[in-house]
């Protein structure tokens, strides 16, 4: 079920975005590939999210 085939919009995934400063360009959808689920954790109080397709992570 995983897709390969999708586009994104060039958002470098291998760093944390703050959401502060790059809120969500669509509500609740990944800016990077526009997709809806995503995986959550909590470190440090911090709460991150994570783009199930495209592993795009912000820190909200």
């Amino acid at each position: 079920m995983e897709e390969k085939d999708f586009e994104t919009n060039g958002y470098d995934v291998s760093i944390v975005y703050d959401y502060k400063e790059y809120p969500d360009v669509k509500y609740g959808r990944c800016d990077n590939c526009d997709y809806t689920l995503f995986k959550s954790s909590v470190k440090s109080g911090v709460f991150l999210r994570e783009c199930r397709r495209c592993g795009m992570k912000k820190s909200i």
